[in-house]
């Protein structure tokens, strides 16, 4: 598990909220506290569709996109108060997991590996990430976290989001 602290929350709110930068993660949830607070189960519901739509094209994953949610947490965020505090979960999507596992040699099919997650909370003046793996079963081998925690500083890096480590 990696901490890190945004450095530049202007750059870091821009980037989440109106580039692409995060836009290969799913929203596994969201709370954002301004008058009130605001909660978001990123889970799909595949019943809210007609059964015509319901096919693996259309409903791609079990988690919203992250650029299907980012507009509304960002209606929810701008104003003239910055928020009290948020917090948001996001998974990275299935296919760029396995792409990252693949190019590290971990990739396994019947892998205990369910998620790659990154949680982001604002406190009302600073905002941290904090890396998570998320396994079916218990498992020693912490390899996963390891990629995955120097890959997420990597990718920031990469994106120009400024950090420090804690």
């Amino acid at each position: 598990m990696l901490s890190l602290q945004i450095t530049s929350m202007k750059t870091f709110m821009s980037k989440l909220l109106t580039s692409q930068v995060f836009d290969i993660f799913l929203l596994e949830e969201a709370s954002i506290q301004t008058a009130t607070l605001f909660t978001i189960d990123g889970h799909i519901k595949p019943e809210f569709y007609p059964l015509s739509e319901r096919t693996a094209e259309n409903i791609p994953y079990s988690l919203m996109p992250w650029n299907d949610a980012k507009g509304i947490c960002f209606q929810l965020i701008k104003g003239k108060y910055t928020p009290l505090f948020f917090k948001i979960v996001l998974q990275l999507k299935p296919e760029k997991q396995e792409e990252l596992l693949k190019r590290e040699s971990l990739f396994k099919k019947d892998s205990p590996l369910k998620a790659l997650e990154m949680t982001i909370k604002y406190d009302g003046s600073k905002a941290t990430i904090t890396t998570g793996t998320s396994y079916h079963t218990f498992v020693m081998d912490k390899t996963a976290d390891v990629v995955w925690d120097r890959e997420l500083a990597k990718y920031l890096s990469q994106c120009q989001i400024p950090y420090e480590i804690l």
